[in-house]
């Protein structure tokens, strides 16, 4: 005797259809919302065996996430995903070799997720309890883009997570900083960042060409006899004369 098919309303369809959208989806957070034309009961058992058997992660009530394998393990949520399940208040970064990727400055990805938030904390449920978690971002980064954000993270570090020469590096963060109102956006917020960057961004700025107005003021909060490191862009043309220390990094 031939067995009926199930029915649409049926668990069983329900639970094959949600797995079928879940791995045809790659990687990616999945909520009870994303499935809501389909019962809320068989929904939330077809999920839950779903975690159980490894298809997907449970990260929180109601949110799951797919993951990828990768050389390092299993993938973790990204911080534009991250971003939709946090206090619109509280913001999510790429920080360290996730920034430094995301600009195209190395193809390495950590065994860590490194994230920086404007918060105290992120939920380690969501991020996992190996994540490496900066704190305090200023206030005025929620105004940037992700790409922004990670140039600002770039630029604290020195550059330091680049696979590229000084030279090459320094052409590239150019380049990124040459976007139209891209640097008028982070001048915007340089005086929420550490003196080193500030330099880096007056020395930046001078070489784009941009208005002399804004780099007067962005120097006016400099220590004159101070000297910071520029790390992989000591090499800028202006380096020196935005205060930049002789060695290097």
């Amino acid at each position: 005797m031939i067995e009926a098919a199930p029915t649409a309303q049926s668990p069983r369809s329900t639970a094959a259809l949600i797995r079928h959208r879940i791995e045809a989806g790659g990687e990616r957070l999945w909520r009870m919302e994303d499935f809501r034309e389909l019962p809320f009961q068989a929904v939330a058992q077809a999920l839950s065996r779903l975690a159980k058997s490894g298809v997907i992660e449970r990260l929180s009530k109601g949110v799951y996430y797919r993951a990828r394998p990768t050389a390092l393990g299993r993938s973790r949520p990204n911080p534009a995903s991250l971003q939709k399940l946090v206090s619109p208040r509280q913001k999510v970064y790429p920080a360290g070799l996730a920034a430094a990727n995301l600009l195209g400055f190395t193809t390495q990805s950590g065994p860590q997720l490194e994230l920086a938030t404007s918060g105290l904390s992120l939920p380690r449920k969501l991020v996992g309890n190996e994540a490496v978690i900066h704190t305090r971002r200023p206030e005025a980064w929620a105004g940037l883009t992700e790409i922004e954000a990670a140039l600002l993270d770039f630029l604290r570090r020195g550059g330091q997570l680049t696979e590229l020469p000084p030279e090459e590096t320094t052409r590239k963060v150019l380049v990124l900083l040459a976007e139209p109102g891209r640097f008028e956006r982070l001048l915007k917020v340089a005086r929420t960042e550490p003196p080193r960057v500030r330099a880096m961004l007056g020395a930046i700025g001078e070489e784009l060409g941009m208005a002399p107005r804004g780099l007067r003021q962005l120097r006016a909060t400099l220590n004159p006899i101070s000297r910071f490191a520029f790390g992989a862009l000591h090499v800028l043309p202006n380096a020196r004369i935005w205060q930049a220390k002789e060695s290097f990094p």
